[in-house]
């Protein structure tokens, strides 16, 4: 019997293990996580940036999670010696029409709270040489890190504070009964008194055996990345992304150089055929039937077929990807750029079709369901689980 028990082992779930345990230091508590080792999916696989908040909705939890959890990362990262570094970053307008676009987000980071500079044409070559735009804005808060070390460095301190932790340890089957959770995995059964379902990719699958009728459905998008190979990394100094299109949820492909010194370029978006699928031809027909069947998949793809078709061109031609780089770094040619593991995005969707754009959490009885944790989480995760540890705190 544990007081808590939380399932997945991303820097989520580690996170929230770890505010849990500050909060209630005498609480027991379990971590388990499927694969055999910390941090194997969306942690392991993104572009380690600090965001500062800029994009999202004020008042947003998004928005405010983020900004408080960019200082809450850096501070994590200096106490405890991750490697990090505050290097600021640019959005730049590549062409004219863009300007209003980056004029609403000026706007939006301010309400957000954030020291942002606008740049002329000029002043974007200053911060970065090699790009070519109309316009930007810079970010000095903006920070990079690697999220696989900050989930290792929290393993550890829960390890020491006496969390107990298992990996290779799947949850099949959750039954509620009274004031209890009984968890059944493929090793043994658990007892929890509260039970918090950080499972990513596979989190709605915990809410359905929850027994909640939850409109919600999580659809896997596959981010591809490559790498510029050393002799070009010249050519970005720290962080370089367009202005996002304000009608599509995604930043759009951007160019970012990680804490290690390599520079990711990269994600474009599409759709992935299985939850895990990092390769473009992984498939399970069964989670690409449900998505199938899902109305809200339709609705979505109706509604951005050109974007989509240009994703998925991207996808298969190097070339086209390489052309989107090209718009803000012309430098930068197609043998430039090398392979580079991708990622898979757990993004919740409604059956309308709706992608959420916001943290979206669904309280059970017993259960806390995180239900929709993409970008900027990392950044936020010891302030979500921060919010978490007060939500299912134990009467």
């Amino acid at each position: 019997m544990y007081d808590y028990i939380i399932i997945g082992g991303g820097i989520v779930g580690l996170a929230t293990a770890w505010q849990l345990k500050t909060k209630h230091p005498h609480s027991s508590i379990a971590v388990l996580e499927k694969e055999e080792a910390w941090a194997a999916h969306q942690t392991g696989r993104n572009s380690g940036v600090i965001h500062s908040g800029i994009y999202y909705k004020p008042g947003s939890l998004k928005a405010q999670l983020a900004v408080r959890g960019r200082n809450s990362m850096i501070a994590f990262c200096q106490k405890y010696e991750v490697e990090h570094e505050v290097c600021g970053k640019i959005i730049v307008a590549t062409r004219k029409r863009e300007l209003p676009f980056m004029d609403q987000l000026y706007h939006r980071g301010c309400k957000n709270g954030l020291q942002i500079t606008k740049l002329q044409r000029e002043e974007v070559i200053d911060h970065e040489p090699y790009v070519q735009a109309e316009g930007g804005l810079y970010i000095p808060t903006t920070g990079i890190v690697d999220y696989q070390q900050v989930a290792y460095k929290l393993v550890e301190l829960l390890a020491n504070q006496g969390v107990e932790l298992f990996l290779n340890t799947q949850a099949h089957q959750m039954n509620e009964k009274g004031f209890e959770v009984t968890i059944d995995t493929n090793h043994q059964s658990l007892i929890a008194r509260k039970v918090i379902n950080c499972a990513g990719l596979h989190s709605d699958q915990l809410v359905k055996q929850s027994g909640i009728l939850a409109d919600v459905k999580i659809i896997p998008f596959r981010g591809e990345y490559f790498t510029l190979k050393a002799t070009k990394h010249y050519v970005v100094k720290n962080l370089v992304y367009p202005v996002p299109d304000p009608k599509y949820p995604f930043l759009g492909v951007h160019l970012t150089r990680g804490i290690h010194g390599e520079v990711h370029a990269g994600p474009n978006a599409v759709w992935s055929l299985k939850k895990e699928g990092y390769n473009k031809w992984d498939i399970d027909r069964k989670e690409a039937l449900a998505t199938l069947l899902f109305p809200g998949f339709w609705r979505l793809a109706k509604a951005n077929i050109k974007v989509g078709a240009m994703e998925m061109s991207r996808s298969l031609y190097k070339a086209l990807f390489v052309k989107s780089l090209q718009r803000f770094i012309p430098e930068i040619q197609t043998e430039d750029v090398i392979k580079a593991p991708s990622g898979v995005r757990a993004q919740a969707m409604l059956r309308d079709g709706t992608l959420l754009d916001d943290f979206f959490i669904i309280p059970g009885k017993n259960v806390l369901h995180v239900c929709n944790a993409p970008s900027p989480a990392a950044t936020a995760s010891l302030e979500i689980g921060r919010m978490i540890a007060e939500r299912a705190s134990l009467s």
